[in-house]
């Protein structure tokens, strides 16, 4: 029997606007366990107030993944000999987005950013903000050309989502077929 590749995942969620975005990926995560090895997450302060205001609870607080502090650099994807292959930050902030295009590794989200991206491996970084400075289209230049993937949280219509989860759920399928996770969604052209 052939051995099926898991995915070693690093979740970090900053403080921008869209804890929607975060909690539909973490619970599409939990579904989709059997093809992940390992999955940590980290969250700032601001982020964990935003989940707070936007969406009413603290359900973060009962993911069923490792949660690190955000200045734990001894958690294992501080350093790439861990070997994890992707990385989402989603939603991401123009502040994060600035410090990973410039290096900075102030905290563990962005030194793991830092490692995805010399390692080679994949950074996806859900953006959310708009309308977008010369300094924030700059800075995802700069890590698209580093190799990182910038994924706007710009949801889709054609599936014709029913509620905000759903909506959500349009631009969390996207990132997680960026990861390479296999997974059922609304397809173009497949009929329903």
């Amino acid at each position: 029997m052939e051995k099926r590749f898991k995915h070693k995942i690093v979740v970090a969620v900053t403080g921008a606007s869209g804890a929607i975005y975060a909690k539909v990926l973490l619970q599409k995560l939990q579904q989709l366990q059997e093809q992940i090895e390992t999955a940590g997450i980290v969250m700032s302060d601001n982020a964990k107030d935003v989940w707070k205001f936007e969406l009413g609870n603290s359900d973060y607080e009962k993911l069923p993944f490792t949660v690190y502090n955000k200045t734990d650099f001894f958690a294992p994807f501080a350093s790439g000999s861990a070997k994890y292959n992707v990385m989402i930050i989603c939603p991401c902030s123009m502040g994060t987005l600035a410090r990973i295009a410039s290096g900075i590794s102030n905290d563990l989200t962005t030194r793991a950013a830092d490692v995805i991206l010399k390692e080679r491996r994949k950074l996806i970084l859900v953006t959310r903000d708009t309308p977008l400075s010369l300094i924030h289209i700059n800075n995802m230049k700069t890590i698209t050309e580093a190799g990182g993937i910038i994924c706007p949280a710009s949801p889709s219509f054609y599936s014709k989502p029913a509620d905000f989860d759903s909506l959500a759920a349009t631009v969390i399928d996207r990132v997680l077929d960026l990861c390479g996770i296999e997974q059922t969604s609304f397809r173009w052209g497949d009929s329903k």
